[in-house]
């Protein structure tokens, strides 16, 4: 059967509001849009609308192709707007201990702290970077929600300088020591399920939100995509939950024969 044995206290995303409104869509101030690049070997692709209206933006972000399980269970995928640096994607000189992964931290120099978490309910603030149960979840997912937006982020978008980062890639596509290497943000998960996987710089444009306004929701599709194998950490990862900065880690036991 499974059963939790510890709970393990960990950074969360270390790159280092909340009003939630249905109301129709309204005439923004300024609208800014992305279309994801791949990062890390990853098959994933998303775009991402944002619309600002006074201190609300309004976020239609649609991702596709993504790793679907992780054992057995939807992956979950947690994204960020980044900001207070190059405002830029990494390139392959980012990758400096030569595994042929952009982990994280290698990236950072180039797209910034999170300075909102693209939550599917809730907290969007810095805090909530690492929280799984608000991450979007499986092969393809959208949050559609509005939300009040901070000066820093707001801050960013006018620069030019806010990036949208996806992550989570399935380990079976990356190089042996990649696969191997453990998280640069948490060392007792593997460094797949913490690095970028989709990358955009947010551009101001003139899209055009869907008629009838945002939800606040999320609309979830766990999809058929291939799954992402297991995670070892002793006896057997069965399922890794961020909650308020912490680790939920379960492991699966053998069941007594018979």
């Amino acid at each position: 059967m499974n059963k939790t044995l510890r709970f393990m206290a960990v950074p969360t995303l270390a790159m280092g509001a909340l009003a939630l409104s249905g109301s129709p869509a309204m005439a923004a101030d300024q609208s800014y849009q992305a279309t994801l690049g791949q990062l890390n070997g990853s098959s994933g692709s998303a775009t991402i609308e944002v619309h600002v209206t006074g201190n609300e933006a309004q976020v239609l972000l649609n991702v596709s192709d993504m790793p679907a399980t992780f054992m057995d269970m939807p992956y979950p995928h947690v994204q960020h707007i980044h900001g207070g640096a190059q405002g830029t994607c990494p390139d392959p000189s980012a990758d400096k201990d030569g595994d042929q992964v952009i982990s994280t931290t290698e990236g950072a120099p180039f797209y910034g702290g999170v300075l909102t978490t693209l939550s599917t309910s809730g907290d969007t603030s810095p805090a909530a970077a690492a929280d799984i149960n608000l991450a979007g979840k499986g092969a393809a997912y959208t949050i559609d929600r509005t939300f009040e937006l901070n000066a820093e982020t707001k801050a960013a978008l006018d620069a030019g300088t806010a990036v949208v980062v996806v992550h989570g890639l399935d380990p079976a596509t990356l190089s042996p020591a990649g696969a191997a290497a453990k998280s640069d943000l948490a060392p007792a998960l593997p460094l797949a399920a913490t690095s970028p996987a989709l990358c955009g710089t947010l551009a101001a444009g003139q899209v055009e939100m869907p008629v009838g306004g945002a939800d606040t929701g999320v609309v979830q599709e766990t999809g058929t995509g291939t799954g992402i194998g297991t995670f070892a950490i002793g006896g057997g990862l069965a399922l890794i939950a961020l909650t308020g900065g912490a680790y939920v880690v379960r492991r699966r036991t053998a069941e007594p024969a018979g």
